[in-house]
Parts: structure tokens; sequence; C-alpha cells
């Protein structure tokens, strides 16, 4: 299914979508994210190499991260996960030049403007990351609020690019 998607996101080059995020989809990113099914990652992964290679191959690939309590409940961190294979097939490494400063809401429960407001300021990234071109990786898109903050972070240290890679985008409600 994958597909290179229109859709802007504040800073951000190209959004890659690996798959709609509905049934089955949405069973099995549960599964990676809350089930302990680890072994999902490169199976989901997979449908990224559907993408022709970038012109502009990354210089490193950054998972969307966690915040410390976050990590240590559930032991790992999902989009670092997907990030793995994803590095691979790019050919250049894994990078945790971004971190979560603060414990945020999990944005699945709050609506649009919650989400946007939750995540400012929740990110820095490291100034060893100037001038790279970076693949910044998610689980699943909804309203981009985290991955714009993250963006944001990025682009302060002066990264020389972003694109998005997430393994799913979610329909927005009209509620959101």
């Amino acid at each position: 299914y994958a597909e290179t998607r229109r859709r802007t996101l504040m800073g951000v080059g190209r959004v890659q979508v690996g798959f709609d995020y509905v049934y089955p989809v949405v069973s099995l990113i549960r599964a990676l994210k809350f089930g302990q099914a680890l072994y999902l990652a490169p199976t989901l992964a997979q449908v990224w190499r559907e993408f022709p290679l970038p012109a502009c191959l990354p210089d490193c690939v950054i998972p969307i991260p966690l915040s410390r309590q976050r990590w240590r409940r559930r032991g790992y961190n999902q989009a670092l996960e997907l990030a793995h294979p994803l590095a691979h097939w790019l050919h250049c490494p894994v990078q945790k030049g971004l971190v979560r400063l603060r414990a945020t809401l999990p944005q699945a429960e709050l609506p649009r403007a919650a989400r946007q407001s939750n995540v400012v300021g929740a990110f820095r990234a490291s100034a060893h990351l100037q001038g790279r071109q970076v693949a910044l990786v998610d689980d699943v898109l909804t309203t981009g609020s985290t991955l714009e903050a993250a963006t944001a972070a990025l682009h302060q240290v002066g990264v020389g690019g972003v694109d998005v890679w997430v393994c799913a985008e979610a329909p927005v409600p009209d509620s959101f």
C-alpha cells in the first residue's frame, strides 16, 4: 500500500505512509505498541520498501522518543523498533539525537486542539544534527502534532531537512 502523502506538516519535506490505520493494521500496531509484540516491527516496516529509494538519502533515522516514564512502563519504544529496519534499508544509522523533555498525555486520548498544545516544547534535539537530513519515524500519524513539535526541535538546531516516515495514518474525524 505504501504511499507518499501530499499532506503537509509544518517543517516537513515528504510524508511517507505505509498503511491506512484501519483493521487489521490497527490490531498489529496496537500489539506492537502495547502488547510487547516486537516481532511485528520488521514486518510492518517492510511496507516502506515499496517506496523507491529517495534521491537524497537521509543522513540518519530518528525515532520519536518516549518519555522516561512511558519507556520504563513499556520497556521499549515502538518507533525505535520501526526505525531499525528503515535505517537498514536506507543505509544510514539510527540516532537518538531527539529527547522528550517531559511526559505528555497520550495523544490518542485528546481532541485536536489539546493534542497541539500537549506537545509544544516537549522535544529537544542535539546540536550534532546540524546540517543533517533526517528521516523522522513514528508509528501512527493522526493530527501531526507530535511530528510537528519534534520537527520544530530539529529545525531549532539547524537540521538540513526532515522527511517523516510513519507506519500508518489515521483518518482525522471532523470532531478533531
